[in-house]
């Protein structure tokens, strides 16, 4: 992860425009008791993540107003920013099942497998000032994707245990939640001015370029594209089933407040 105000370009050497990267490596095998104890063992990790996000809450808001009289993040901020953002994300990718080692509690951990890369580049003010506005399609796909593969895991937990390892279409499919989630955070927190992409892989022309690891570029199957897919459609039926749920509950609640009413 880049730290500190170094201007670097954003775009690719080939013009493309450049986001933030994940690093993760090629599925392996994993200790199924790890498996087995994966959330339980995170814990206390969940616990520093949940502080670390409310102090992050509010640097991001100072972060905003630095941004739009600066047009860019001063140090300190994009450093913390960016050290929270590599922290949650060693932990989700743990406990998404991505790598059976344990994450650090530290938020410089070189010679851990699971790394993000940012760039400190320019920010457009008007972007910035309807940041809020403007992640809102990102963040609800991202809900989507990560509700639809909650919905699931306990699919690929049991996987992991019989396998010891993930298969293919699910690493990929997981990994691609994953990295999806950390760019829309990067985007909200002002790390990079480039909207979330790349949530069914990488376009052609990026997937072709050499390897630095299982997600960059991060090339899908087919299956790993159907699992996107159904985590999207498993997010969107549960959001609906769930507004329906609470329409019905609160309709007999006024049938019954009604008949009350009545019967005084």
């Amino acid at each position: 992860m880049a730290a500190g105000w170094e201007p670097r370009p954003s775009t690719d050497a080939d013009g493309a425009e450049w986001r933030p990267v994940l690093d993760v490596p090629p599925p392996g095998r994993q200790r199924r008791w790890t498996v087995f104890l994966r959330w339980l063992l995170l814990l206390p990790q969940f616990v520093v993540v949940a502080v670390l996000s409310i102090a992050a809450f509010f640097v991001t808001v100072v972060g905003w107003f630095s941004a739009l009289v600066l047009g860019r993040l001063p140090d300190p901020i994009f450093s913390f920013l960016g050290s929270v953002l590599a922290y949650q994300t060693r932990v989700t990718a743990a406990a998404a099942l991505l790598v059976d080692r344990y994450p650090p509690f530290a938020f410089d951990a070189p010679d851990y497998p699971v790394r993000i890369e940012l760039r400190a580049t320019p920010l457009n003010r008007l972007a910035v000032l309807f940041r809020l506005i403007l992640m809102i399609p990102a963040a609800i796909v991202s809900s989507l994707a990560q509700s639809g593969w909650l919905a699931i895991s306990w699919v690929f937990w049991l996987i992991g245990i019989v396998l010891g390892r993930l298969p293919e279409p699910v690493f990929g499919a997981t990994a691609a939640v994953v990295r999806y989630r950390m760019r829309l955070t990067a985007y909200t927190t002002m790390l990079t001015p480039v909207y979330p992409k790349g949530l069914l892989g990488d376009a052609p022309g990026a997937a072709a370029q050499p390897a630095h690891s299982a997600t960059r570029p991060l090339r899908l199957s087919t299956a790993a594209q159907v699992l996107v897919w159904l985590f999207l459609l498993l997010g969107l039926a549960g959001h609906l089933t769930s507004g329906t749920v609470n329409y019905d509950t609160t309709d007999d609640d006024y049938r019954a407040a009604a008949a009350t009413r009545t019967a005084n």
